[in-house]
């Protein structure tokens, strides 16, 4: 257990965590009570599959102790998790799937190993193959009319498809937005959660950010040109080397893989204004710099 000091800044920060989300949960017509439920049935079932014994379902009685639900609670829930469909690890939407194999699955490359401009209907080698080699049940026209509005094909010569982007990012909110979300703020937590508790033989994951509080916000479009740029070029990179050590179909070469990766996002409060109190802290800290912010800040946060 921890210390009672420990545990009030450890509420403090799921406080701090928890206010995105509950203001897009507000912007969604989303209650504290549906929340309330959600978080329920979540203590429950991560109760039950990671404080087991032996790689065993933790019992009724240990998942009450540890969440302070009731016995007959914690077996209602229980109950209705294991009649729901268990969910894949992670997301990754259809369209992404597709534009990843554009770029690294040789049918769809050209001799420099770059993505090539498709004929859009074809039996071999086309977008429509690769629609339904990699994204089955979408409908050629609708998965066309998603990635254009997206800025992730371009038409060239109204035959020919041609790949800018390596991802899908839907411009409206939508159900496969919400399941990116959702997916990226697991990925998150979960890297915060092994720094917290790892045993001292795991190595800690990669987790650094560059911040300042004296920015001044005029810049703020050239910050973002530059993130565009570099953080893409950065991931292009990563997806590359993934995609080399992915397991192949070589019978030496089969076994269960992992999924690994890494994530960059853009960091920006609400408010823009500097705080004279913001201002007092930033004051003799070096700024920005690459790392976990320095000592003071950590026990700040």
């Amino acid at each position: 257990m921890v210390s009672e000091a420990l545990r009030s800044r450890l509420l403090e920060a799921l406080g701090r965590a928890l206010e995105p989300v509950v203001l897009l949960l507000l912007k969604s017509g989303i209650s504290w009570k549906e929340f309330s439920d959600l978080a329920k049935d979540k203590f429950v079932t991560v109760a039950t599959d990671a404080f087991g014994i032996r790689g065993r379902p933790t019992n009724v009685s240990r998942v009450a102790i540890l969440s302070g639900l009731d016995r007959r609670e914690v077996a209602r829930l229980r109950r209705r998790a294991s009649q729901r469909r268990t969910p894949l690890q992670g997301y990754m939407s259809k369209p992404t799937q597709l534009l990843h194999a554009w770029h690294h699955d040789p049918r769809y490359l050209d001799s420099s190993g770059k993505p090539r401009d498709l004929e859009i209907e074809g039996a071999e080698g086309s977008f429509a193959e690769l629609v339904q080699r990699y994204a089955p049940g979408i409908p050629l026209v609708a998965i066309m009319k998603e990635l254009r509005a997206a800025g992730a094909i371009a038409d060239i010569d109204g035959q020919r498809l041609r790949a800018l982007k390596r991802s899908y990012i839907p411009r409206e909110l939508n159900e496969n937005l919400v399941r990116l979300w959702g997916s990226e703020l697991q990925d998150l937590g979960t890297t915060c959660e092994h720094n917290l508790y790892r045993e001292e033989a795991d190595p800690p994951r990669f987790d650094r950010r560059a911040i300042s509080l004296r920015v001044d916000p005029k810049s703020l479009p050239q910050f973002r040109k530059m993130l565009e740029r570099e953080g893409q070029a950065f991931l292009e990179r990563i997806d590359d080397w993934i995609s080399a050590h992915e397991l192949g179909s070589r019978s030496d070469e089969q076994g269960t893989g992992i999924r690994l990766g890494v994530g960059l996002y853009h960091i920006q409060d609400r408010a823009t204004r500097v705080t004279k109190k913001q201002a007092r802290r930033a004051e003799g800290v070096p700024s920005p710099r690459l790392g976990r912010e320095n000592k003071d800040d950590q026990n700040d946060q």
